[in-house]
Order: structure tokens, then sequence, then C-alpha cells
């Protein structure tokens, strides 16, 4: 089944290179972690090996295969052996002099298959009851009810005699290497092999048992991956003369069981809390940005790009809605991973495949809780709590991962239970039809295109947000939530917040306060070309209550954490001088803190006193807890 597998552990070499002693190990190669002073791993390379003299054959190999190391057909070609190397016997049977064993030669050449072999691997006999192409399904592995599986092997290799001479095992153990986590690194070629075996197990199984839920599925999955990395930790043991450690077996069972039905390789980045963003810059060049230290580079992720394509691909056929893919003809992809993750990826049009995942660490969250990560003080969340009873038109500003979607989600909570909302994303982020806090919300999810695009830029099937937002129109909403505006959606988004009941919220990147309308007027222009600059102020000057700007100071490469909070609440008064929105500046920064402090009362202070708000807030002196920021600057 598996005669053409590749080698679980890939050699390398593709010719006769020389080597040193088989008693040393090679050169050390220290691995530091960047932004990890604590990692201390040496990574030692495999020891050499020793290879026999012409007319020699290794002691157990099969007669008639010559000196070279022989495998059994289908059996799969594994690292030969780095532990203790048995004395060579002669094809002849006629002595071996010392001086023929005084010095090793070069590494072997990979070692080939024997086709119709005697069912021998490295010169000892293949387990009772194996399969061409498959390991030994171990009686001892074992399913945890908790975990992906519990290894058991079967007793590795007999222990090689000690003693001195060159015929005495190597003392030194290779030292694996760890990820910034702690745990062994797996080697991503493995990790393929044995996924693509446990993969054609798993759909023999789907096959006869259909219609199973996915529970049962993913339970037969846990014994499949226990029983092919046992397999894998035998034969490593076998051919190595070391066994694996359990954290080793560990790894390789969580790295195939995530491949089968999870994130794959990203899988344990994507559970970890302190993780922000995974930016792969082709496969072999993979960073993390964490909450609380500068961004960290972190082993890859897959054996090759095609491998990483392979790895989107599968994630877009999973858990992409619609025609999502990655192809010639579609060289970009934009999903929501499981965890609700935001997945962007680019290929074909670049030199390597890139990869950019955004976390969302904070996902159901209220206004008190931001309160107490600091994005806001008692007075301002009281503010914007207000504004959203009162169904103000808000739009949430600032530039990327400065924490705009989880302020909006936070204001979601404000919204009355029994109202009907629609929310409209490029991909589902906000989550508002999951939470549960609101009970009716109707998710509205853009498609992609599939295919080239045509003269009006589109591609076949696509749908747009703006061309979504009028059908909605007719589903009762009493509010509409833009999740993120990008481009000319934001022309019909303003003319709900005109026309609708009010109660309207977006999103919009931008970089600074004083840029946020004329940000506005751009993506107007894109609509169309009967669209202005002046039509596009009035527009957004008739349509927007209120404008609050997120901002972020990042100090982690001087050993501080990134600071998340609002700094300014604007409210839109109308069309003023130059025909321009004209705006109040009711909270904005101090001398002495780049946060939100009030400064002046709103005009439609009634409403929002009808909405809950006490206007002594406003005169309260400062409410926020203490910015602890390592390098303070004025103004």
């Amino acid at each position: 089944m598996f005669d053409n597998a590749r080698p679980l552990h890939p050699d390398p070499h593709n010719k006769p290179e020389p080597a040193p002693p088989a008693e040393t190990a090679g050169p050390p190669q220290i691995h530091v972690v960047p932004g990890r002073p604590d990692a201390e791993d040496v990574f030692y390379a495999p020891p050499p090996l020793r290879t026999w003299p012409e007319g020699f054959q290794r002691a157990g190999a099969d007669p008639g295969t010559g000196p070279e190391h022989t495998w059994s057909a289908g059996a799969g070609s594994l690292t030969p052996a780095v532990g203790h190397i048995p004395p060579p016997t002669p094809a002849n049977g006629t002595p071996v002099p010392p001086s023929a064993m005084s010095a090793p030669t070069a590494v072997p050449a990979p070692p080939h298959v024997v086709p119709g072999g005697s069912g021998h691997v490295n010169g000892a006999a293949r387990p009772t009851g194996s399969r061409d192409g498959m390991f030994t399904v171990p009686p001892t592995a074992s399913v945890s009810a908790n975990g992906v599986g519990t290894v058991s092997r079967r007793p590795s290799a007999a222990p090689a005699p000690t003693g001195t001479g060159p015929h005495a095992p190597l003392t030194t153990t290779p030292k694996p290497p760890r990820n910034p986590s702690g745990e062994p690194v797996v080697d991503p070629a493995v990790v393929r092999i044995l996924k693509d075996r446990a993969a054609e197990q798993l759909h023999e199984f789907d096959k006869s048992a259909p219609g199973m839920t996915t529970g049962d599925r993913e339970q037969r999955g846990r014994a499949i991956v226990a029983q092919v990395v046992a397999e894998w930790a035998d034969i490593t043991a076998r051919e190595r003369g070391i066994s694996t450690t359990p954290a080793e077996d560990r790894a390789m069972a969580r790295a195939v069981w995530d491949w089968l039905f999870r994130a794959g390789p990203l899988e344990p980045y994507l559970t970890d809390p302190a993780v922000e963003n995974i930016l792969v810059n082709g496969y072999d060049t993979v960073w993390v940005d964490y909450a609380d230290r500068p961004r960290v580079q972190v082993p890859p992720l897959t054996a090759s790009d095609e491998e990483l394509r392979e790895l989107l691909r599968d994630l877009a056929r999973r858990h992409g809605s619609g025609e999502r893919t990655l192809s010639t003809a579609q060289p970009t992809l934009a999903l929501r991973l499981p965890d609700g993750s935001r997945l962007q990826a680019i290929t074909e049009v670049t030199p390597h495949t890139y990869v950019t995942i955004r976390r969302h660490r904070v996902r159901d969250v209220r206004l008190a809780e931001l309160i107490g990560l600091g994005t806001l003080d008692r007075t301002l969340a009281a503010f914007l709590g207000s504004l959203v009873r009162a169904k103000k038109n808000l739009i949430i500003c600032g530039t990327q991962g400065v924490g705009k979607t989880s302020l909006l989600r936070a204001l979601s909570h404000e919204i009355p239970r029994d109202e009907r909302i629609g929310t409209f994303e490029t991909e589902l982020e906000l989550f508002l039809h999951e939470l549960g806090h609101l009970r009716q919300v109707v998710a509205i999810e853009a498609r992609e295109g599939n295919g080239e695009r045509g003269t009006d830029g589109k591609s076949a099937g696509e749908l747009t947000i703006g061309e979504l937002i009028p059908s909605a129109l007719r589903m009762s909403l009493s509010r509409m939530i833009v999740g993120e505006v990008r481009s000319s959606e934001i022309v019909p988004m303003l003319r709900v917040m005109t026309n609708g009941e009010g109660g309207s919220m977006c999103t919009l990147h931008v970089r600074e306060p004083d840029m946020i309308f004329d940000r506005i007027a751009e993506l107007c222009l894109e609509y169309g070309a009967h669209m202005s600059p002046e039509l596009a102020y009035r527009l957004a000057s008739n349509a927007v209550d209120y404008v609050v700007f997120v901002r972020m100071i990042d100090e982690t490469a001087i050993g501080g954490k990134r600071h998340r909070f609002v700094s300014h609440v604007l409210e839109v008064t109308g069309m003023g001088e130059h025909r321009r929105p004209a705006v109040n500046t009711i909270f904005a920064p101090t001398a002495d803190d780049p946060r939100a402090t009030a400064r002046m009362y709103p005009s439609d202070m009634p409403d929002l006193i009808r909405a809950g708000f006490s206007p002594h807030l406003l005169d309260e002196p400062h409410g926020w807890r203490p910015l602890r920021l390592k390098l303070h600057q004025a103004g």
C-alpha cells in the first residue's frame, strides 16, 4: 500500500561524504531563539555512521545483498542506526583483520529497497503480522479519554554491549531540539508521512462506517494516530538503537492529530493564549507575536512551500465558507479558522507563500472587562454604553491590531437583547450569532468568487458586503453592524445609518483621528464616478453621530507590554466650514496621559441621559488606572 512512501527520516546526503569517528558526535549547532535568553539548548548533529570495508556485510543482513544496508520492500526507509554498531562479519567467513576496522570510511548513500526482500529490516526480522507498507499495529497502543492517544512501544532493540575500543557504543546522545514552548520539535517530513498513513486508515474506516458522528470519528482517529506513532517509535528505536522519549512521542502524536482534525502545525499557536499574530514568510521562516514580549522566530511549520499550500487548501476546504480556495487562478485566500482567528494568505504572485493569522485573544468581552484590561476607564465605558443604548451611529477607528473589533464586540452587549440586528463581514469574526447575548442575529458573510476576474473586476460567484446590504434592508433589522469597512461598501453603510433607526456601527482603518473623514471620502470615491468628495463629506456628516479612536503603544521591544486604549471620542455635529464635517472633541488625551479624558459635554446630552448616562461622570478628574509605560512622553 505504501511501497512508494517517502523515508520517515530523509537522508540529505546524496553521495558519500567524509565523516568523523563514530565515537564522537558532530559539531554542536547552537540554536538561539530570538527573545528567549533562557533558551540554552544545544542541538547536536546526528553522529556519523561507520561503513563496512569492501567485501563485508553487516551482521545479520540478508545473504547475497552485498555490503550495504538492506530494507524490506514497503517498510519505508528510516535513518540508519546511530547507536551501537556490531562488528562486521566477513562475507566469506574469514576473520576480520584489526586494520580493516580501525578507521571509518564514509556515510553510506541512502539505503535502497530490495524487491522481494526476505522480510528483514536492517537485518532484524520484520515483526510478525506486519503488512507491506505499514508498521505492525502494537497491541499496547491505547487511547486516553482526554488526549490524542497514549503511545506504548514494544521493547526496543537489545541494549548494546558496553566496553571500549572501536566497537564501543556511542556515548553522546543527540539532544532533541525544542520549540519556544518547550516541546520537542517534530520533523515536518515525518509528520507528513505518518499523517498520510493515518489518513488512509481513517478513510477506510469512513467507508466502513458511513454516517458516524464527529465524536465517533475523532475517537477512531485517536486510536489510529496512537497506533501509527507507536509503530514509528518502535522502528525508530530499532534503527537508531535509541528509544524516542515519551515527550517526543506525545509531540509527534499531537502533530499528526492536528493535521487530521485541527489546524495542523498552526494548532499549538492557535491554542496559546499569549499569541497575537502568526507571520509566515515561506514555509521555513515563521514568526510569532506575543502579547508580552518581542516577536519570536519559531521552527518551520512544514517541509516545503507546496506542503504549506496544501495545508492552506485543506483549511479552506474544512473551515472556509463558500468557494474559498488557493490556486493559480485564485492566489489569495481569506478565511476564519475554528478558533475565530483570521487568516490571510497569498501565493503565486510572491516568491514564497505568505500567511498572516490574526488571533482574537479576547472574544466574549464586556465593557467592564475592557476597564480591567486598561482599554477604557469607568467614565468612558459608561459614556460609550449610553451611545449604543441611545441608538447613536458609531464608527470605531484605529490602525491594525489595536482592538477595534474587541471594542465593537463589547459594545454589542449594550444592545437590548430582543432587538433584531444584522452583521456583515468578509470573514465572520464578531461571533455575535454565537455568543448568545442577542437573541436575533442575522450573520451575513461575503462570498469570494471562483476563477479569473472579469472586466468588472469580479470573480464568478463573488458577493460583496456592498451587494448584500440592500437585500438585508428587507429583513426587518433594527441595526446593522459591519465588521470592517474596507472599500465601496461604505456608501450603502452610510445610507443605512442615514435612513435607518440608528444604532448602527462599523470599524475603519485609519492612522490618526484627524484623517478619519478624508479616509471616508477616499472609500466613497471607489463607489462610482458620480461620487464626489463634497458628496462623501455630506454623507458622513449626516450619517455618523460619533467617532471613537483606539490607539496602541507597543513597548515589547524595550521589555514592556502592548497598551491598547481609547484616545479620542468625537461628536459629529453636521457640515462645518470648508464643506467638511464639524466635530466636538468630547474625549481627548491630556499633556501627560495619552488616554481619553473628558473635555466637554456633548450637544445631545438629553438623549444620553434618557439612555441612563449620569452627566456628573464627565466632571470626575480622572478615572483611569495607572498607565505603566517604560518610556513616558509629554504631549
